[in-house]
């Protein structure tokens, strides 16, 4: 396809549009998937999550709202298409997945012995090419295993989202997005740490219908409720449930079996 006129015969203009200026937002190849949060969305170079890119939440713990903020994401799974959860740390709660429109037969779960297994999981989702994302729970990653997960997200233009703790803020990236989250009222405030585009000093707080409805707030370690109750039969309530959750507390299983095996 030949260049319009207008760029072929002032090559000052081709090199503009080919250079990413700091001091504005990057003009991606494809728009970005939308958030299903406007205020995230107008912030974000292509106007939502990257495509074919590696984007880190980081939490200060598990459940202060990243899974309530990713389930429009997850909602949006195609036919025959896989969404991709990779050692979440707590259990997630079907019927809150379930009541946001996330296809629960869509959805797979994996569970990884070691942070070098759930790389090894990602990377196999990622190279299936039959996910329009993955989610990876990951604290345990060098800038060598984060590079080879970037690499397997662009090379098959599939989302990769990891979720880390917010204790490795300062440690280098190759993500094309990083933001920081903290729990609000009822939503969850969002700090753009890197972004293809020039520095956003102010957070952005996203209300989240679920939470707001709920007036729920994660305040600390595993605070995320578990269950709401619901009349018997009644769908009232599931969708503010967290989709993240604690898990119930652990019984003894049979004599004989190793606890890690349980």
């Amino acid at each position: 396809m030949s260049a319009p006129a207008s760029i072929a015969h002032d090559p000052t203009a081709r090199l503009d549009s080919l250079v990413w200026r700091g001091d504005r937002l990057a003009a991606p190849a494809a728009p970005g998937l939308p958030t299903g949060h406007p205020p995230l969305d107008a912030v974000q170079p292509g106007g939502g999550w990257p495509r074919g890119a590696l984007t880190e939440l980081l939490l200060p713990h598990p459940g202060v709202g990243e899974l309530s903020l990713l389930l429009p994401l997850l909602a949006r799974v195609g036919p025959r298409r896989w969404a991709v959860c990779i050692a979440p740390p707590e259990p997630l709660y079907a019927p809150a997945l379930a009541a946001a429109g996330v296809p629960l037969e869509r959805l797979l779960l994996v569970e990884a012995a070691s942070p070098a297994h759930a790389r090894w999981a990602a990377r196999q989702a990622l190279v299936s090419g039959s996910c329009d994302v993955v989610l990876l729970w990951l604290a345990d990653a060098d800038m060598g295993a984060l590079r080879r997960l970037q690499l397997a997200a662009e090379e098959n233009t599939t989302p990769l989202v990891l979720l880390r703790p917010d204790s490795l803020a300062r440690q280098p990236s190759p993500a094309a997005l990083r933001l920081a989250l903290a729990a609000l009222p009822g939503g969850v405030e969002v700090r753009i740490l890197k972004r293809r585009g020039p520095p956003l000093t102010d957070p952005i707080a996203i209300q989240l219908p679920g939470l707001a409805a709920a007036g729920l707030q994660s305040s600390g370690p595993r605070s995320a409720p578990v269950v709401l109750s619901p009349r018997p039969g009644s769908r009232a309530g599931l969708a503010s449930v967290h989709a993240l959750v604690r898990p119930l507390p652990s019984r003894p299983g049979p004599a004989g079996i190793h606890p890690g095996a349980q």
